[in-house]
């Protein structure tokens, strides 16, 4: 289960939306389970052994947004909790890299706008049974306000062939692929550097005049550091972006931590996992 970040204050408003849905459906989708302002429910891809490929589908009202695992300055991480599926061993959620965005309050939210599709891996514990995923969701939107929202959709994975196949690879497409330092991609990191102790330098190579976006992680989700800003007077050929050494967890260290970083590119995005030093 994914750990909560507080809100703000002045983003919190007192109002909790308890959605469910009804009974399991033998298809590739479930009902929509919707509340005023978003609605939530799961795809199923076509079954063939004892690892599925499914997914968490959000749509969000026009000015409406929800967060990624790592939520920014505020906001909270959407909770899952698929213990009550039946043959379920594990289930994996794969992120789609994220997008930045004001939270209202002076600072940076990471999350998603307008939907969303969080592919699921899915091992099932009997590969000649029925799957049943039932999940247990509680995730926030928010515009001017912050809304948090519970849904329990439900879905059986009965379909050997299933139409939503090609919404789950496209969906698959947008998750970061992993990269190393240095790798040759269009987009990558090519240097991380520990400035002192009070600050890290990323450089980064990109075509020429590419958008790009830089998040990053600590090793446990206690950590909350800044999201690295771009500075001037990179090399040529490098976009250099800079993050102090804040929100470390009392007693964290951070040489030698494991980061991940994830690098938004115009057209493909890479997740890194870096060591300090």
């Amino acid at each position: 289960m994914i750990a909560i970040v507080p809100f703000r204050p002045a983003l919190l408003a007192a109002l909790v939306v308890v959605a469910t849905a009804g009974s399991v459906h033998a298809d590739d989708i479930s009902p929509w389970v919707s509340e005023s302002h978003s609605a939530v429910r799961l795809l199923a891809g076509s079954r063939s052994g004892a690892v599925l490929l499914g997914g968490i589908a959000f749509q969000l009202q026009p000015g409406w947004k929800t967060y990624w695992r790592t939520p920014g300055d505020s906001g909270v991480p959407p909770r899952f909790d698929f213990s009550k599926s039946d043959n379920v061993e594990a289930v994996t959620i794969l992120w789609p890299a994220p997008t930045a965005f004001a939270d209202g309050a002076g600072g940076t939210s990471l999350g998603y706008k307008s939907q969303v599709v969080l592919p699921l891996r899915i091992v099932a514990k009997n590969a000649d049974k029925p799957v049943t995923l039932r999940a247990a969701i509680s995730y926030a939107v928010c515009e001017k306000l912050c809304v948090p929202v519970e849904a329990n959709p439900e879905l059986a994975f009965n379909n050997v062939a299933s139409t939503q196949d090609s919404a789950l690879a496209a969906a698959l497409d947008t998750v970061p692929v992993p990269a190393n330092v240095g790798d040759p991609n269009p987009v990558a990191i090519r240097d991380v550097v520990m400035r002192g102790d009070t600050e890290v330098w990323v450089d980064v190579v990109a075509p020429p005049a590419s958008k790009v976006s830089l998040f990053v992680e600590g090793p446990t989700a206690d950590w909350a550091l800044p999201i690295p800003k771009r500075i001037p007077n990179a090399p040529e050929g490098v976009q250099r972006f800079s993050f102090p050494l804040e929100g470390l967890p009392s007693g964290a260290h951070a040489e030698g931590a494991a980061l991940k970083f994830t690098l938004v590119g115009p057209e493909k995005s890479y997740e890194f996992n870096v060591n300090l030093n």
